[in-house]
């Protein structure tokens, strides 16, 4: 069965709900194309569910310019369509003066990239914030907050089915091509597969985006960036966390260090970590073995976390561009001037602060396909 319809987004993670939304309001006629039976049950769904201030990314980067557009947009968008959240703020903290100068280093990324309202606490003014951290110093980041990233993800559906646009659960995307008059035609497995022929494509498909990039004939496969696994494994607390503020410690290289961060329920969980894996064989269970290596990191800044409080949670898959030991990488939105199909855009590398960002990204594919029309 084939079927003609203006625009395509694969993947129905909160990336893709916010493109779709964006699309459709935009007066586009779009299907969003799953390949799970549920929207949101990948990527988006295993994840700290933190908005992001927009901190620790290089100046100029995509993730810096789109986090910082994006929390804002996020905050608007919440308050704007009752999806829970909370404007907590987060603690970056120096657990010793050796490293204060990461704070003063952080501080400055920040205000290149806008972030204006970071303050430094020094270690008593961080332990009057919070009596049971361990702190020779500390950035206070006000704009940080939690959402409800399900809850978000059911908004964004909404506004774009209300503005015309179709999601297909179970409808994985396993083949296409680009057309030689222009636009593409793609196929479509499950229970009903589908033939679908479309002006415009967006894959927003997560874990599987090059996957998808690589399945589309005409595409140049050296415009497919390679894909690198960097699982994250989440302990949660037994009992109430003493801390009202997200807890930080400096980053790592792949990371953002094991942090303490809190539910919409007060429940506090700790993580990711970095487990890199050598492929696409892998589950999200978690070893509670990890465990060991949590108590040394959390007890750097919360010395009295009790012998036996952390407890398996969940992981979750980063679809990192990097290799272990590489430079961080950014985010990619590539539209024709990187492969040179137009209509088509690929995001490749979504990760960390993707929920955050996800409006930015959103109003960065519309522009992109735009262009393409003009």
């Amino acid at each position: 069965m084939a079927e003609t319809v203006d625009s395509v987004v694969i993947g129905a993670g909160v990336v893709g709900l916010a493109v779709a939304r964006a699309l459709a309001r935009a007066g586009r006629e779009v299907v969003i194309l799953e390949s799970e039976p549920a929207f949101g049950s990948g990527v988006s769904s295993r994840n700290s569910e933190v908005i992001h201030a927009g901190i620790y990314y290089p100046q100029g980067s995509l993730k810096a310019r789109a986090c910082v557009a994006g929390r804002d947009m996020m905050y608007d968008f919440c308050a704007s369509h009752g999806v829970a959240h909370r404007r907590c703020g987060k603690l970056i903290v120096a657990t010793d003066e050796a490293q204060l100068p990461v704070l003063d280093d952080l501080a400055a990324k920040a205000r290149a990239n806008g972030v204006g309202d970071l303050e430094f606490l020094d270690g008593p003014a961080a332990r009057a914030l919070e009596p049971a951290l361990r702190a020779a110093g500390a950035l206070l980041s006000p704009s940080t907050g939690i959402v409800d990233s399900h809850g978000l993800m059911l908004a964004l559906l909404g506004d774009a089915e209300a503005a015309g646009a179709v999601l297909a659960l179970s409808c994985p995307v396993v083949g296409g091509a680009a057309r030689p008059g222009g636009g593409f035609v793609l196929r479509t497995g499950g229970a009903e597969p589908m033939e679908l022929h479309c002006a415009q494509v967006v894959n927003s498909a997560g874990l599987g985006a090059q996957r998808v990039a690589l399945a589309l004939d005409g595409l140049a496969p050296e415009t497919v960036p390679p894909l690198h696994y960097a699982k994250g494994n989440y302990f949660v607390l037994a009992g109430r966390a003493p801390f009202d503020h997200l807890i930080y410690p400096v980053p790592e290289a792949a990371g953002l260090g094991v942090h303490l961060t809190l539910d919409l329920g007060g429940q506090a969980k700790f993580g990711p970590d970095v487990e890199w894996l050598d492929g696409p064989g892998y589950d999200f269970d978690v070893d509670p073995r990890r465990g060991d290596s949590f108590y040394a990191a959390v007890r750097a800044y919360w010395p009295a976390l009790p012998d036996g409080a952390l407890q398996p949670g969940y992981a979750g898959m980063r679809p990192k561009l990097q290799a272990r030991g590489g430079p961080a990488g950014d985010f990619v939105v590539m539209g024709a001037e990187g492969h040179g199909l137009p209509g088509l855009v690929n995001l490749f590398g979504i990760e960390s602060p993707g929920l955050t960002a996800s409006l930015a990204i959103a109003d960065l594919v519309l522009a992109e396909l735009v262009r393409d029309r003009l």
